[in-house]
């Protein structure tokens, strides 16, 4: 099974490349094979449900982005601008949503962000969907929340500077999480573990968050020097970039694909570990 997998993850990485980006977060590409990876990390007992259903998870794993964009008034669930709220590790923001609002207001949280909180709410979800044996929402249910917890390992969705515009580099993030994985998928592999019981949800997706935007100086003076010296984003600016900036790259990309998993299979503990359908 696993040798079909991996073959299927390559073909389906050279298709991929022809997928345009969205405006914000990771490009389709990191989502959807985040996605794919995201299948073996599970247990057996819950691999071949999700093994089945990988075309369904990887088309609609998107539907967040895609539905935000043409409502861009609706909630921020994409991102948490964390530096909003202070210095590292910004403990003035509580975890929990209804302390959040209590210190800061509904505007305020809903305007820098509400990510960790929506990664817990599609947990949940998820979790009830399996419990009730509803196969037809558990699945969607499974590919929102993979978008989110994907979400959660972008440095760019963890602050204000989302765009690159605060620091005079416009575009970092596309060129970081849309850029870089067209150009060099093919030639890294993502070796995420197996996936692992997370105890409270909401709390995991802040500690994602926090391990994300801590990597966020480091890929902005990698672009930066990367830059050095050129006009424009040439292949030579992707060259250096990459070399400097791959590392973490691929890390989050692992990173996200285990989590991914986790978050799945810790629903289905919770839910009573139901048995589940072969497709």
């Amino acid at each position: 099974m696993r040798r079909r997998i991996q073959t299927g993850l390559a073909l389906l990485g050279a298709s991929l490349l022809l997928v345009p980006a969205p405006a914000f977060g990771w490009g389709e590409n990191a989502e959807r094979t985040v996605v794919n990876k995201a299948v073996e990390t599970l247990p057996p007992e819950m691999q071949v449900f999700f093994a089945a259903n990988r075309e369904y998870l990887v088309q609609h794993v998107t539907d967040p982005q895609e539905s935000e964009d043409r409502n861009p008034s609706s909630p921020h669930n994409q991102f948490i601008e964390l530096d909003h709220y202070g210095q590292f590790p910004f403990n003035a923001l509580p975890r929990s949503y209804t302390a959040a609002i209590a210190k800061y207001g509904r505007r305020t949280i809903n305007n820098y962000g509400l990510l960790p909180w929506q990664v817990g709410l599609y947990s949940e979800k998820l979790t009830n969907a399996l419990r009730a044996h509803n196969w037809d929402e558990a699945k969607p249910a499974a590919a929102i929340l993979a978008y989110y917890v994907a979400a959660a390992h972008d440095p760019f969705n963890t602050t204000v500077n989302a765009d690159g515009k605060l620091s005079d580099q416009p575009g970092v993030n596309q060129r970081f999480g849309s850029g870089l994985v067209d150009r060099y998928q093919l030639f890294f592999f993502l070796k995420p573990n197996e996936a692992a019981f997370i105890r409270d949800p909401t709390e995991h997706a802040f500690e994602m968050a926090l391990e994300a935007h801590a990597w966020l100086e480091n890929v902005l003076l990698a672009d930066r020097l990367a830059h050095q010296g050129l006009s424009s984003y040439t292949d030579e600016y992707y060259d250096r970039f990459y070399a400097q900036a791959g590392a973490v790259l691929i890390r989050q990309l692992s990173d996200a694909s285990m989590d991914i998993g986790s978050y799945w299979m810790t629903a289905w503990i919770n839910a009573g570990r139901p048995p589940l359908p072969p497709q």
